[in-house]
């Protein structure tokens, strides 16, 4: 699957699930609640120690499931997930050396940007879709109407502080590629192994971007 392809298919869904999970069982399992949901995306972030065997479990087992790597944050991180089979790469914040090592290996990677002086320093590294991140501190929706002026090439993917009451405001905006969140994917629920209310919630935010159009 092409950068461009993997862009595409984030752009399609509208929705990327912000996943927390410990070790290849969790993963597994996890991404099988969100197929059942109808979302056949995961950013497996590299927050426990078990994150990378998750995303290398369900790149090997899941192969409909766009996997990505999420809180990837060194040229190293990014050979060891692209090694998992992680289809594209989220960073918190704008690291050339994260960018460039992942350009190398030809993967999709949104940095974090939460300022023009970042989103320039992006846009000079040839990306021109970056996670706004954390886009309820930084602003928001109008945030992402403000920097769409002077940077109409950019496209978002906001993340942090999002939630189905306000995902339908962000969706709504056009620079607005795909939107991040964890609501359907709480900690506690993977924790519970509800993997039923996970299927449930991811439903429901499914059915929440079908209904949105862009203006």
């Amino acid at each position: 699957m092409s950068s461009d392809t993997v862009l595409e298919s984030l752009a399609a869904h509208r929705l990327v699930p912000v996943v927390v999970v410990d070790g290849a069982e969790q993963g597994a399992r996890l991404a099988d609640a969100l197929v059942a949901g109808g979302l056949p995306v995961a950013e497996i972030t590299l927050r426990t120690a078990g994150g990378l065997d998750a995303i290398r479990a369900v790149a090997a087992n899941q192969p409909d499931v766009v996997v990505g790597a999420g809180t990837v944050t060194t040229a190293a991180q990014v050979d060891d997930v692209v090694a998992a089979g992680a289809r594209f790469i989220v960073s918190p914040g704008l690291s050339e050396a994260v960018v460039r090592r992942a350009q190398e290996h030809g993967v999709p990677v949104l940095p974090g940007v939460a300022t023009p002086t970042e989103i320039m320093a992006a846009l000079d590294l040839g990306i021109e879709t970056v996670k706004l991140f954390p886009a309820s501190v930084v602003g928001g929706p109008a945030a992402i109407k403000a920097f769409a002026a002077p940077f109409p090439q950019l496209r978002f993917v906001p993340t942090g502080g999002v939630s189905a009451a306000n995902l339908p405001e962000y969706l709504a905006l056009k620079p607005v590629l795909a939107v991040g969140g964890s609501w359907m994917v709480d900690k506690s629920l993977v924790a519970a192994d509800d993997w039923d209310e996970i299927t449930r919630r991811t439903r429901e935010a499914v059915d929440l971007t079908q209904k949105e159009t862009v203006r």
